[in-house]
């Protein structure tokens, strides 16, 4: 054991944020720590650290360890540049190795005892050199900027010109680099693109020291994780396994939790019921018998009602009219900033009910096609043509459609004049803005909190189709969780850009992935984009050959609609319409369509066993309370019907819970 934190508690006020919290870490374990906003996961880290005093208990860690801290936010003042300020973390490698220069020349010209004495410490500092990688201490420096999203052209840059989220890259790069046996990291994701978060998932996962995570990136944690440590209500609970462990896991014990609470009540509304009864009899063995029941109640303790993993936001996206078919339409469309050009000559179709993601690295234009979209930038060339009867619902991620200046209040209201009062307070409080929080200025308002009124606003448009830029940036957890939901109910279609691969797993039904000027199409969700990756990056950039001949021109899907084209390679060429398929023979998009196909079917009949199941579930709980009525069980025959009844119930079910497995597989 490298870390133990045993009955921590911290209040902050009146407030408690942390109380009895206990889990042990591992040497090498990799662990996460997870919760709703404000359950304390930072507060913990900074008093695992030293950094904030525990009200009471104890942070234990093994003697002789060393430990890393990366914050959330970095005050990184610095004259040095990006590659200087990295390289001094290894200052004690750059001393050792100047001392041995020094040696090698002394040595030239001293004898005896001081020539012994030199060789000897030589020796040992050679030997310590290599030890700590001295030879390749540079290479290790420039690969880990690398893997952080530093071109080597930004590596001259002056620490004091970068923005938060670069120092955050750069404090980040220090920190892996100085090999602490045990690392703390506050949202290490939050500005990073995918490239970079897929490099520091295996740099992680191949870290020789002990890691400690708390983050939002659901796909990160499932990569790196081997511990949950999950914070609710002050408290914590230990989960072995990964994200998808722990969520499996959780939703299981509340739901344990929650039945074992249900009955309880149920025993203690009956309980009292019959106190009420006995009393109102008014004789004294009755009243005796009464207040008899009321001593054993007392002695109850009574179970706390577990909160719901999904009960906090409460999201329902439904259009108010059916658009056509087309939703969208984009002919030939280009942006440049002066000479970057971001995208040129892109064609492509959304249709009816899709739900489409747009990933790529920072920087190569996804944000800004939402926009030209939106009507809210020009487009350098092209057209986009919406179809009939869409009506769009937009999502900022930076929340410019938000009026700076206006409460809460008067941001929906003023945007839905018919709603009154009542309704508006309704609405609000379903995105947890309650009492006084309503009249907070939107200027005044953190990331988390815009992004839930940008949400409400989304919900209250009505909007069959729905375009989101980074929707859930900010969001916790279980309020992505309640998001992706949501999408997933939603009837219209959807258009988004996100870096959040998880989200992206659950909800997207096609992707396109803007790289080298060009959108490539994946037919699937993330995992699928993952495993076509590298084949179809390499067949619409034209880095393979066919004969003598590179790929090149545009190629286009009849059956989705999207063309894509490598900019600029087609200029005074007559461009051809062909399939993937035809040009490569590297991509059935047939077989691709079926096994879409097969996958729907698979989820519908997902959808309707677990509505079978939940309807014999009630049933059963109705069967449960008629049992235990006077009326049922004085009646022989009804008795006999009801319990027959049950265990038809029971024996359907279990056959459906294997259905319903096999189905989930």
């Amino acid at each position: 054991m490298i870390l133990s934190c045993n009955a921590i508690a911290k209040a902050f006020g009146s407030e408690v944020i942390l109380e009895n919290v206990s889990f042990h870490i591992e040497e090498h374990e990799k662990a996460a720590i997870v919760g709703i906003n404000g359950a304390g996961k930072t507060t913990l880290l900074k008093i695992i650290i030293g950094e904030l005093p525990a009200d009471s208990g104890e942070v234990v860690i093994a003697r002789g360890k060393s430990i890393g801290y990366l914050a959330q936010h970095q005050d990184l003042e610095s004259d040095r540049t990006i590659y200087e300020e990295v390289l001094e973390i290894k200052r004690p490698v750059i001393q050792m190795e100047e001392r041995i220069r020094q040696l090698e020349k002394e040595m030239k010209h001293a004898q005896g005892e001081t020539l012994e004495s030199m060789f000897s410490e030589y020796s040992r500092l050679n030997h310590q050199f290599e030890l700590e990688n001295g030879y390749a201490y540079q290479s290790e420096v420039t690969g880990v900027l690398k893997g952080l999203g530093f071109t080597e052209d930004e590596f001259t840059k002056k620490v004091n010109t970068l923005s938060g989220g670069q120092k955050t890259r750069v404090s980040l790069g220090r920190l892996l680099l100085s090999n602490p046996d045990i690392i703390l990291l506050d949202e290490p994701t939050n500005h990073l693109d995918m490239e970079s978060i897929a490099w520091l998932e295996n740099y992680l996962l191949n870290y020789k020291g002990s890691v400690i995570i708390v983050a939002h990136d659901r796909y990160f944690l499932n990569r790196v994780v081997k511990k949950v440590v999950e914070l609710d209500r002050g408290k914590s609970q230990v989960y072995l396994g990964n994200y998808d462990a722990y969520s499996h896991k959780r939703s299981m014990l509340r739901q344990a939790q929650m039945k074992a609470y249900l009955n309880q009540q149920q025993v203690i509304k009956h309980q009292q019921e019959v106190i009420s009864k006995l009393k109102s009899f008014n004789r004294e063995k009755s009243i005796k018998r009464a207040e008899s029941r009321e001593k054993l109640l007392a002695k109850i303790e009574v179970l706390d009602k577990p909160t719901e993993v999904n009960d906090a936001m409460h999201i329902a996206l439904e259009p108010r009219i059916e658009s056509g078919n087309d939703v969208l339409s984009v002919r030939g469309l280009g942006k440049s900033f002066g000479s970057l050009t971001l995208f040129s000559d892109v064609d492509m179709e959304i249709k009816r009910g899709e739900r489409v993601a747009i990933i790529g690295n920072n920087g190569t234009g996804k944000s800004t096609l939402l926009k030209i979209i939106m009507d809210m930038l020009p487009a350098d060339a092209g057209e986009i043509r919406p179809g009939a009867k869409v009506h769009v619902g937009y999502y900022d991620q930076e929340q410019q459609v938000l009026h700076q200046e206006k409460t809460i209040f008067n941001e929906i209201q003023d945007e839905y004049p018919d709603m009154d009062n009542t309704r508006v307070r309704s609405v609000l409080a379903a995105f947890l803005f309650t009492g006084d929080d309503v009249f907070k200025q939107i200027s005044d308002l953190s990331g988390g909190e815009r992004g839930r009124v940008s949400l409400a606003k989304l919900m209250l448009s009505e909007a069959n189709f729905l375009i989101l830029d980074e929707p859930t940036n900010h969001l916790d957890i279980t309020s992505k969780e309640i998001l992706e939901d949501a999408l997933n109910r939603y009837t219209g279609t959807v258009l988004y850009v996100s870096h959040d691969r998880y989200f992206i797993n659950r909800t997207a039904t096609r992707i396109l992935e803007l790289t080298g000027q060009t959108f490539i199409q994946y037919l699937g969700n993330y995992d699928y984009y993952l495993e076509k990756k590298d084949e179809l990056t390499r067949v619409f950039t034209g880095q393979e050959t066919t004969g003598t001949d590179k790929f090149s021109g545009k190629s286009s899907d009849p059956l989705v609609g999207l063309t894509v084209k490598p900019a600029g390679r087609l200029s005074g060429v007559e461009k051809e319409e062909t399939s993937v398929l035809e040009n490569k023979g590297k991509v059935d998009w047939k077989a691709q369509k079926e096994e879409q196909s097969r996958l729907r079917k698979r989820q519908n009949d997902l959808k309707k066993t677990e509505d079978t199941i939940h309807q014999l579930e009630t049933r059963d709980g109705e069967i449960d309370e008629l049992l235990g009525q006077e009326e049922i069980y004085t009646d022989v025959a009804r008795l006999m019907e009801l319990n027959q009844e049950k265990e038809r119930i029971a024996q359907k079910l279990e056959e459906l819970y294997a259905v319903w497995e096999e189905l989930a597989e």
